[in-house]
C-alpha cells in the first residue's frame, strides 16, 4: 500500500501547491510564489490555521481588498509571462464576491490566477451560516457558484478526498497556455479542517511542461501558398507572441520579409517603439502608422491575437476588399476567428515554420510597399512627438478631442479652480520621456489605455504592462504592487484616472505594509473622461460621467475638488500635487529618490486625451430619439457596421 500522510484538506492544499513546478524551455521554477489572503471565519481557521502552521516556501501577503489582492495576483503572473503566480484565499460571502470580478479580469486576459474561497458547510448542519446564499430551489446553490462564469475551470471540494483530482485539474489549466485564466476550487468551511490520510506520492514534486506545439505541416504550406497571392502583409503582434517569448523569432520573420507589424494592448511594449517596423498600437485606440497601412493591407498574419473589437475596430479597420487573415494562435478557437487560415501552434514554432518554408520561395514585398511603410513610421513618429508636445494656449486652444462639448467653459471652470491648464497629452509625453527606461508602467481603464496604446514609447522589454482585455476600473495601483513583486528591480509607474482610482486603490497602503515601492501618476480632470467623451461623441449631452455637485435639477453643479495627493500621504506615502510640466518633472526626479511608495497628483483639463485615428468602433446608439444628433450619429454608425457585419 502507498504510504500516506494525515492532513487536513487545507494543510494538503498547501503542502500540495509547495510542491508544483513549471518547465518552459528548460528552465525549471516553483510554481506558486505565494497567496494573498484576506482571513474570515470562513478560512482562517482552515487555510489560515494551515499557512501559519507550516506554509513552506509560499509566502503570505495579506491582501486589504480581495478584488485588490486577486488584481495584485494578476499583476504578478501577467508580468511574469504567466511562468509563475500567486493562489487567493477568502473567506465565503462579500469576500469572495469581491473576488469575481478579478477572475473575470484574469480570465479576460488569459491570466492564471488560482482562487481559493471558503464556502458554506458541506454537511448543511448549521445552515443558514453567516453570509450564506439561500436559494429554496437548490440548496447546493453558494455564492461562490457566481465564479463558474468567469473561471476556466471551478470545483468544490465537499469532501477530503475530492482536493486531489480538483488540485490535479486545476495545475492542468493554470500552466495550459491555450485554455489558461481563472480557477477556482471553493472549499467548505468545515471540510477545510477535515482531515484525510493522503498517499505520499500527492505531495511529490510535479512538474507542468510547456511545450511549444508545432504547427501541421500542411496548415504552413497552405499559408505560403496564399502569401505568394499577396502583395501588402501586415503583422500583428498579440500577447501571445509575449508569452510565448517569441519576440525574437517575431522579429527576424518581419525583418526577413520586411513586413510591418502593429501591437495590440497584450503585445505592446515586447519589440521596442524604435523598430522600424513597428508602427504602432492597431485598431480603435491604434495610432495613424499601423491603422494607415491596415486600411491597404491585403494579408493579416495575426500572431497570439484574440482579434477583440478594439484590435480589429470592430472588425472594420481593414478596408481591402481583398484582404485574407493567417491566424497563428496556440488556442484553435482564437486560429478560426475572421474565418482566417489556421495554424494552431505555439507563436515560435508557428513564425519558425512559416519562414523556414516562406524562405523556399521568391515572394517578397515590392520596393514601392516598403517605402509606404517607411512613410507611415516616420508620419507616425512625427504625430507622436508633436502630442507629446501640446501646450495650452488659452482661448484659442483646440482640444485634441473636442466631440462637440463646450470646451471654453469646461476649461475655464477647471482652470480657475485647480490653478492648472496641463493638457494631459503633454502630462503623459513628460512621464514618458522622464521615467527611466527599464522603467515598468500599468494602466487598465478609463482613456489612458488609449492614449498609451496610440503614443506611449516603450523602451524596455516588459516595460508597458496594461491589462485592456476586461479593462477593469481599479486594477492599476493593485496590479502595480504585483508587478513590482515579479521586478523588483525595476521601478512601477501606475497611471490612472482619478475615476479609477477611487473605486480600487486598496493595495496602495498594502504596499507601504510590504515596504515595497510602487508610483501611482494619476490623471485628475474631475471626470470619468473616457466615457464622457463616447457620450458626447455619440450626440448625446454630458449626462452622470462628470464628477459634479448636485442641484436641484441634477448633478450639474461645480466640479467636486479632490486632494488625491492628501489622501496618498495619509496612507504613509510620498506625494506631489502639480499643476505645469516643470512641476511634474520634478516630482517625477524626486520621486525616483524616494525609498517607499509615491503618487503624483497631475490636475490635467478635460479633453485633452489623444484623438483617434481613423479608427471605428462599434457602439450600441439608440434607434428612436428625440435628438437629432442622436439620430444621425446612428445612421452613420450603422452604414460602416453593414460592412463589417460581412466579417463574421
Amino acid at each position: 500500500m502507498a504510504k500516506t500522510i494525515r492532513l487536513t484538506v487545507a494543510q494538503a492544499l498547501v503542502k500540495f501547491l509547495n510542491n508544483q513546478y513549471i518547465e518552459f524551455d528548460g528552465k525549471e521554477n516553483k510554481m506558486f510564489e505565494g497567496i494573498f489572503s484576506i482571513f474570515g471565519h470562513g478560512n482562517v481557521v482552515g487555510m489560515g490555521q494551515a499557512l501559519e502552521e507550516d506554509a513552506g516556501d509560499l509566502i503570505m501577503r495579506m491582501g486589504r481588498n480581495e478584488q485588490g489582492m486577486a488584481h495584485a495576483a494578476m499583476g504578478f503572473a501577467k508580468q511574469k509571462r504567466r511562468k509563475q503566480m500567486y493562489a487567493c484565499t477568502s473567506s465565503v460571502g462579500p469576500g469572495a464576491m469581491n473576488m469575481v470580478t478579478a477572475a473575470a479580469t484574469a480570465t479576460a486576459n488569459c491570466i492564471p490566477v488560482l482562487f481559493l474561497p471558503g464556502d458554506t458547510y458541506a454537511d448543511r448542519q448549521p445552515d443558514p451560516v453567516l453570509q450564506q446564499m439561500e436559494q429554496p430551489t437548490n440548496l447546493a446553490i453558494t455564492a461562490n457558484d457566481a465564479f463558474k462564469a468567469v473561471c476556466k475551470y471551478w470545483d468544490r471540494v465537499t469532501r477530503p478526498e475530492i482536493l486531489m483530482t480538483a488540485c490535479i485539474n486545476a495545475m492542468r489549466v493554470l500552466a495550459d497556455p491555450a485554455d489558461t485564466g481563472a480557477v477556482c476550487i471553493a472549499l467548505p468551511q468545515d471540510v477545510e479542517g477535515e482531515a484525510y490520510d493522503y498517499p505520499e506520492y500527492f505531495f511529490q514534486k510535479r512538474v507542468h511542461h510547456i511545450d511549444r506545439q508545432a504547427p501541421a505541416a500542411r496548415a504552413i504550406k497552405e499559408a505560403v501558398e496564399l502569401l505568394k497571392t499577396k502583395k501588402k502583409p501586415l503583422l500583428i503582434f498579440g500577447g501571445g507572441v509575449k508569452y510565448s517569448e517569441a519576440e525574437e523569432s517575431f522579429r527576424k520573420f518581419a525583418e526577413k520579409f520586411n513586413i510591418p507589424f502593429g501591437e495590440t494592448q497584450a503585445g505592446k511594449g515586447t519589440i521596442l517603439w524604435n523598430h522600424p517596423l513597428n508602427l504602432g498600437g492597431i485598431g480603435e485606440t491604434g495610432g495613424c502608422g499601423a491603422n494607415d497601412i491596415a486600411a491597404v493591407a491585403d494579408v493579416v498574419i495575426g500572431v497570439g491575437t484574440r482579434y477583440t473589437d478594439f484590435t480589429t475596430s470592430s472588425k472594420w479597420i481593414f478596408h481591402n476588399p481583398e484582404v485574407q487573415f493567417i491566424n497563428i494562435n496556440v488556442s484553435k478557437f482564437h486560429a478560426y476567428k475572421l474565418d482566417g487560415l489556421q495554424i494552431v501552434a505555439d507563436a515560435q514554432a508557428g513564425i519558425d515554420a512559416l519562414s523556414a518554408e516562406l524562405e523556399k520561395t521568391d515572394w517578397k514585398v515590392s520596393d514601392e510597399y516598403k517605402a509606404e511603410v517607411a512613410a507611415s513610421k516616420k508620419r507616425y513618429d512625427a504625430e507622436v512627438d508633436r502630442v507629446y508636445h501640446v501646450e495650452y494656449t488659452g482661448k484659442d486652444f483646440v482640444p485634441e478631442v473636442v466631440d462637440g462639448l463646450d470646451f471654453a467653459k469646461v476649461s475655464e471652470e477647471f482652470i480657475k479652480l485647480t490653478g492648472s491648464s496641463l493638457p494631459q497629452c503633454r502630462a503623459l509625453g513628460v512621464v514618458n520621456e522622464c521615467i527611466d527606461e527599464n522603467a515598468i508602467m500599468v494602466a487598465a481603464s478609463g482613456s489612458i489605455p488609449g492614449d498609451v496604446q496610440r503614443v506611449w514609447r516603450a523602451k524596455s522589454v516588459g516595460g508597458y504592462h496594461v491589462e485592456y482585455g476586461f479593462s477593469c476600473m481599479g486594477y492599476e495601483v493593485n496590479a502595480a504592487l504585483g508587478v513590482k513583486l515579479a521586478e523588483p528591480d525595476r521601478e512601477v509607474y501606475a497611471m490612472v484616472g482619478d475615476g479609477a482610482y477611487m473605486m480600487l486603490h486598496s493595495e496602495l497602503p498594502q504596499s507601504i505594509a510590504e515596504g515595497v515601492k510602487i508610483n501611482v501618476i494619476l490623471f485628475d480632470n474631475m471626470t470619468n473622461g473616457c466615457i464622457n467623451n463616447l457620450e458626447i461623441g455619440h450626440g448625446q449631452g454630458s449626462y452622470g460621467t462628470e464628477f459634479r455637485f448636485r442641484t436641484k435639477t441634477g448633478l450639474n453643479g461645480g466640479f467636486v475638488p479632490v486632494d488625491f495627493a492628501m489622501n496618498a500621504r495619509s496612507y504613509g506615502c510620498v506625494a506631489y500635487t502639480v499643476h505645469t510640466v516643470d512641476e511634474l518633472k520634478a516630482a517625477i526626479e524626486d520621486s525616483k529618490k524616494q525609498k517607499v511608495s509615491t503618487l503624483i497628483d497631475v490636475k490635467v483639463l478635460p479633453k485633452t486625451m489623444v484623438h483617434g485615428y481613423g479608427d471605428w468602433w462599434r457602439v450600441g446608439v439608440a434607434q428612436v430619439s428625440k435628438s437629432e444628433k442622436i439620430q444621425k450619429v446612428y445612421k452613420e454608425i450603422m452604414a460602416p457596421n453593414l460592412a463589417a457585419a460581412r466579417k463574421y
